[in-house]
């Protein structure tokens, strides 16, 4: 995917010690967006804002909040997350994604 005309916050975004990244961008049309990695372990993440979740390379295990499964995730996949609450991810190898905000 291509973003043109979009501005992109220099300040990283950093969760987790460092081992998750993120950069913010608001394409031309105003839709918020993060582009970040991964690195191999286990989080949980908290969302105020609806999103969805996109793998654009690797793959992850998904815990929605009050979902008992586990679901596994791959490039070309995505998974959505809805507003006031988290999930949990479980990445084995490096994870790269956008998350798309509502």
């Amino acid at each position: 995917m291509e973003y043109t005309n979009a501005s992109v916050k220099q300040k990283a975004n950093i969760y987790h010690d460092g081992k998750v990244t993120s950069r913010s961008v608001v394409t031309a049309e105003g839709e918020m967006k993060t582009l970040g990695i991964m690195l191999p372990g286990l989080y949980r993440f908290s969302s105020q804002a609806a999103e969805v979740m996109e793998v654009t390379q690797g793959s992850c295990r998904v815990k929605l909040a009050d979902e008992q499964e586990w679901v596994n995730f791959q490039a070309g996949q995505s998974f959505n997350v809805a507003a006031n609450s988290h999930f949990d991810i479980e990445v084995d190898d490096i994870l790269d994604y956008i998350c798309h905000f509502a």
